[in-house]
């Protein structure tokens, strides 16, 4: 009996191949390291190099913590300022007095001179055309105290002056009223106006007939005092009326 031949069993397709080795991963990072610790090593080294020089140099002498002494005055001190000399003390008293005088031939304007003289916060307020607003910026402006004087003039002209001092500890009220009352003038149609001679800021205003008339203006400053001066009349006003007004009032100051 023949014994058939043994039939080889079937391999599977592939099967015997060695499998391929995965691929190895790659290590990262050792160059970074390197660039990273040569840097430090050469900070290090600069460092050391910089105190090893600075060591062998002299060290900087220090200035002498002393001041050299100041020669002092010889004599006596000087002398104080009088009442008449010292313009705080001269305006602290009276302020009425500083006032120009009614000329002669003039009439007193009663309604202008206010309280004897006086002119307070409040009254003063009332010439403005939004009393409570004004009211409020005299508070804010440190408004201590006024004096005020009017009079008419027998071509019917008639003029009224105002000193409004402040007490200006935190503020500048004398020189922002001025500068707000200028501003206001400027602002009026048909309007010029010049500088007040002596003065830093001080302007005069004439004005062009208007509704009521021809007018004009002047307002100053000297330390904790403004001025203010109005001229009302039916003629026209020159810019010489109001200088002089200006000029003769400020020198009393």
């Amino acid at each position: 009996m023949e014994v058939p031949d043994e039939v080889p069993e079937e391999v599977p397709e592939g099967a015997g191949e060695l499998p391929e080795p995965a691929p190895r991963a790659r290590r990262r990072g050792r160059t970074a390291l390197l660039i990273a610790t040569a840097a430090v090593l050469g900070v290090v080294a600069g460092t050391c190099t910089g105190y090893l020089i600075q060591a062998d140099r002299e060290p900087t002498r220090l200035p002498s913590l002393s001041q050299p002494t100041l020669p002092q005055a010889e004599g006596p001190a000087p002398e104080p300022l009088s009442a008449a000399q010292d313009r705080l003390v001269k305006t602290d008293g009276d302020l009425r007095r500083f006032l120009l005088t009614k000329p002669r031939g003039a009439k007193d304007v009663e309604e202008l001179k206010g309280d004897d003289g006086w002119l307070g916060m409040a009254a003063y307020a009332e010439a403005f055309t939004e009393p409570g607003a004004a009211f409020g910026s005299l508070v804010d402006d440190e408004f201590r105290r006024g004096a005020a004087t009017g009079w008419e003039t027998g071509n019917g002209s008639v003029v009224e002056i105002r000193l409004l001092q402040y007490r200006q500890e935190e503020t500048t009220g004398a020189a922002d009223r001025t500068k707000s009352q200028e501003g206001f003038a400027q602002d009026r149609h048909g309007t010029k106006g010049w500088p007040i001679p002596g003065t830093g800021a001080g302007m005069a205003y004439v004005r062009s007939k208007s509704d009521t008339g021809y007018g004009a203006e002047a307002f100053a400053w000297r330390g904790d005092i403004a001025v203010e001066i109005f001229i009302d009349s039916a003629e026209p006003v020159s810019k010489a009326q109001i200088m002089d007004l200006a000029q003769r009032q400020l020198e009393r100051l």
